[in-house]
């Protein structure tokens, strides 16, 4: 390393200022006290919470699929598969947050454990421990992790229902895998939607700086309390311009407390099918609103019919707390858990009217898919909201499923040329008797068939 030159330039310029400091004009330091107050610091509740912080890595083996060669192709004819599967070790790295010293639970991301063989977590003291993998929901991008270690430091929960655009926010995090990183910045937005990020979307923006590694660490409000899970960030090449996201609280919450107790997300559903309330639709209705969620359809049978809600009404509120968008309607909802009582906010016919609804469960997972078909053992299933198909929660590396081109998330919409819509209809179609079974799947934007044989 040439440092040497670089040292004699710099002495050199230093001798400059000295010999010349007479010159210069005296600038005074920013002082500790003014009138025997402390100037404001971050750094005494810092102190207490950032223990609760912590890094997370994993390693694992992922599997992708790859183009087959074309001389293979033409070896093997017409039963030459399209793609091969090969396994490749990662690792990665993320944040987490204690939320329960006793029992060493942490809430992180589920996209930074997902895949994982072996999860790590090093708190700031330097201590390292090996972390079991309590339960994952992949839909909300929530996991929750649990490591055997005492006197831990963890974060409460604020009530994220009451920030407001303009609160000070704080992340904590391991960028980049730099160690332990402290951001300030302000609610920028609240309820944010329709980003794409996740099936269920209801996102804070803050400007606080959040880049890669933050995703699964804390957004605290000036009293140290838990605001958020810090989840993704909108920017080029993964740099932070400002725009980053957050899972709210009362959402994360609501998911570790459903984890804890059934090992796994027991999602609720209302049974309502619908879209925002733009100004043509509150013309049309002659209604005097400016957001909320404008109901199309109730599903027989539903939580909705039961309720009373009819097609035509506008939800603007959930448990007393506004309603934006049919999107943050959805994701209320969906991390209630099945059973709740809720109280609505409806618009019907110009008047407004209070709900009561008892949120009934989405069908159980598939313990075993492979009873369907062979191809799909390794993969856990779970009827979509709405009648929109059946999901793909959870799949094995390396399992028929997953070697079938399978993914975490996939959307399967149909069998042949045969809309499905939901868990008992897949099971019907997947029980007939053709040899040759293709599953329509949506995959973000696009539609693909996937060939089981």
């Amino acid at each position: 390393m040439k440092l040497k030159p670089y040292l004699s330039v710099f002495s050199a310029f230093a001798l400059s200022i000295a010999v010349n400091m007479t010159s210069l004009p005296v600038i005074a330091a920013l002082p500790f006290a003014v009138a025997g107050q402390t100037l404001p610091s971050l750094a005494p509740i810092l102190e207490q919470i950032t223990p609760a912080v912590v890094n997370i890595s994993v390693s694992g083996t992922k599997v992708s699929e790859q183009p087959m060669p074309e001389a293979f192709k033409y070896f093997f004819g017409e039963d030459a598969p399209n793609n091969r599967s090969q396994a490749q070790p990662f690792r990665g790295l993320g944040s987490g947050v204690i939320i329960n010293a006793g029992k060493g639970y942490i809430l992180t991301n589920n996209h930074v454990i997902a895949d994982a063989d072996k999860i790590k977590v090093m708190l700031k003291d330097g201590h390292e421990y090996n972390a079991k993998l309590i339960g994952a929901d992949a839909s909300s991008d929530i996991a929750l992790l649990q490591i055997k270690a005492k006197n831990l430091t963890a974060i409460k929960f604020a009530d994220s229902d009451k920030l407001r655009v303009g609160d000070f926010t704080i992340a904590i995090g391991n960028p980049f895998g730099l160690g332990q990183t402290v951001t300030s910045g302000i609610v920028s937005a609240l309820g944010r939607t329709g980003l794409k990020l996740e099936n269920y979307e209801n996102f804070i923006q803050t400007d606080a700086a959040i880049n890669s590694g933050n995703s699964g660490g804390a957004l605290v409000d000036l009293n140290g309390k838990l605001i958020g899970i810090n989840t993704a960030i909108l920017g080029p090449n993964g740099g932070n311009i400002g725009i980053g996201f957050a899972i709210p609280s009362n959402m994360a919450n609501n998911l570790a407390k459903q984890i804890i107790e059934h090992g796994e997300v027991r999602r609720g559903i209302l049974g309502v099918a619908g879209q925002e309330l733009t100004p043509d639709l509150a013309e049309a209705f002659d209604i005097d609103a400016q957001y909320g969620a404008f109901i199309n359809q109730v599903t027989p049978k539903s939580a909705a019919e039961e309720a009373g809600l009819q097609a035509g009404d506008i939800i603007i509120s959930v448990n007393k707390n506004k309603i934006r968008s049919f999107s943050e309607l959805r994701a209320r909802i969906g991390t209630l858990g099945a059973g709740k009582t809720i109280t609505l906010g409806v618009i019907r016919d110009g008047d407004q009217k209070t709900i009561r609804a008892t949120l009934k469960q989405v069908d159980n997972k598939l313990a075993n898919a492979s009873t369907l078909h062979p191809n799909l053992e390794g993969a856990s299933l779970v009827s979509a909201e709405e009648e929109q198909g059946v999901v793909i929660v959870k799949i094995t590396a390396r399992s028929l499923a997953a070697n079938s081109g399978l993914k975490q998330g996939d959307l399967i919409v149909g069998v042949n040329k045969d809309r499905v819509k939901n868990l008992a209809q897949l099971r019907k179609k997947l029980n007939q008797d053709d040899t040759t079974l293709a599953l329509n799947i949506k995959r973000g934007e696009q539609h693909l068939f996937l060939v089981l044989r």
